[in-house]
């Protein structure tokens, strides 16, 4: 029985741990040690005897952002089905993060504001704040912390193929070449994964990959907190692209260290905030007052700035012709917009996606066909999240895919009734934060809703602001 999109999603996002975790393989390989590299090693560490992380970075104890990760140093968020999914894979993550310095964003203390008008209500779902580095320190610490996880630092430069599957994988290391063999391999490596090559250089299938331009440029700082400062965690400002000439919006947390975390991000040739100058005079002039009460303080380090070109998505679920004992999680298959936040959540719900595969009896010396149906579910929601509001910005030309037109327009007014109705906000937080299904905001009772509310603010007062955006 085919079970419809948004059943699946429910069933990935299952807080409770798995109760039966059969021992099906000998050795497990993650190439990366990112984020989704350590949450693919933790559900491997429940199938496999023995689980290899390998990565071109040490590992080390610290929080300092790996070189592999340039983005690091800007502002991430964990959004709460990811904090859902850690709490399932590392029961206790939350009370432990937090005794580590991680900062709990509660519905009292959050703030979303689209053209400085502020959203009514919200989801009550627990939020965590904190750097990237910190919470992937987190992370790392309870996955290498499991005794059948081990590590390797070396640098992958290819995989080695037995009949039809893959067999093991190639490494350098300080100028030593060497293979590890495996049972099975997941590819976690980003964006800038040679799979694709390497498969084609077998004499397998390449993926096609569809891009789309974003030309997003983004800069965070971090400044000190003080006493007597606002007791606020958790605020994002957006503008209007069609009304903003530089500056697509700015948000606001605690970090650990008694920080504060800013971070500003523009399209095209905006590029704001990329001196603490800019960054300041903007927070006290262009955005809400909590931005202001906050951009005083004092600025520690430099102000660093990062650009995303576009989007990209890899279609391994697409493959006719691909080896077994192999997947691939993470950046490595999408890569999204970061305004939008759902890298963390989306690596969370992937290795869900591998924990529901291992544990179905599938026969593993055939292709890996229902992680990928598993995981397309996911990287589909995800990749129509931000694509589906990228595609509205006034400087992306690219040709709208089926549907585009009836989904803005059901977008439209769920995020304008969203300002006007907390039950509306909250069905669409739920949905942006990655807790629901895209297509519960289809539903019939949530669009006829939503309309309503939009027609009586009408009949009172002036067209809304927010009538046009497309952004959660």
């Amino acid at each position: 029985m085919k079970h419809s999109p948004a059943a699946v999603f429910a069933r990935l996002s299952n807080p409770s741990p798995p109760a039966v975790t059969p021992v099906v393989l000998d050795t497990a390989v993650v190439l990366g040690g990112s984020i989704a590299g350590l949450l693919a090693a933790r559900v491997f560490s429940d199938h496999a005897a023995t689980v290899i992380v390998i990565d071109r970075d040490d590992p080390g104890t610290g929080t300092d952002p790996r070189a592999g990760a340039p983005q690091a140093t800007q502002m991430h968020s964990l959004l709460p089905s990811g904090l859902v999914q850690l709490e399932r894979w590392f029961p206790g993550f939350t009370e432990q993060a937090l005794a580590a310095g991680a900062r709990a964003a509660p519905p009292s203390g959050r703030r979303f504001y689209f053209e400085g008008v502020r959203r009514a209500g919200g989801s009550q779902a627990m939020m965590l704040t904190g750097s990237r580095p910190f919470l992937e320190a987190q992370i790392r610490r309870h996955a290498l912390s499991l005794p059948n996880v081990k590590t390797t630092t070396a640098r992958v430069t290819g995989l080695e193929f037995g009949e039809g599957a893959v067999a093991g994988v190639r490494y350098e290391s300080g100028g030593q070449e060497g293979v590890e063999r495996a049972d099975f391999v997941m590819d976690a490596m980003g964006r800038s994964s040679r799979l694709s090559e390497w498969l084609a250089q077998a004499g397998w299938e390449r993926p096609a990959v569809r891009r789309i331009r974003v030309d997003l440029n983004y800069a965070t700082a971090l400044l000190r907190r003080e006493d007597g400062d606002p007791e606020i965690n958790g605020v994002l400002a957006l503008r209007s692209p069609a009304r903003s000439a530089d500056v697509a919006g700015a948000a606001l947390t605690q970090v650990e260290g008694a920080r504060w975390m800013i971070g500003m991000a523009g399209y095209a040739d905006g590029q704001p905030g990329r001196t603490a100058e800019d960054l300041v005079r903007r927070c006290k002039t262009e955005f809400p007052r909590e931005f202001g009460q906050v951009a005083g303080n004092e600025i520690l380090g430099e102000v660093r700035s990062f650009r995303h070109a576009d989007s990209l998505r890899r279609d391994f679920h697409g493959l006719t012709r691909m080896p077994a004992r192999l997947a691939v999680m993470g950046d490595a298959v999408a890569s999204t917009n970061p305004v939008y936040g759902q890298g963390m959540a989306s690596a969370a719900l992937q290795a869900s996606c591998l924990s529901e595969y291992l544990r179905s009896d599938a026969d593993l010396s055939r292709p890996a066909r229902e992680f990928f149906a598993l995981q397309k579910v996911v990287v589909d929601a995800v990749w129509g999240i931000a694509t589906g509001a990228d595609l509205a910005l006034p400087h992306i030309d690219e040709p709208y895919p089926r549907g585009y037109r009836l989904l803005r327009w059901i977008n439209s007014q769920v995020r304008a009734a969203s300002f006007l109705d907390p039950e509306i906000a909250r069905q669409l937080e739920e949905v942006t934060w990655m807790l629901k299904h895209p297509s519960s905001l289809a539903a019939p009772g949530t669009v006829i809703r939503a309309v309503r509310a939009n027609r009586r603010a009408r009949t009172r007062a002036p067209a809304h602001p927010v009538t046009s955006t497309t952004h959660g």
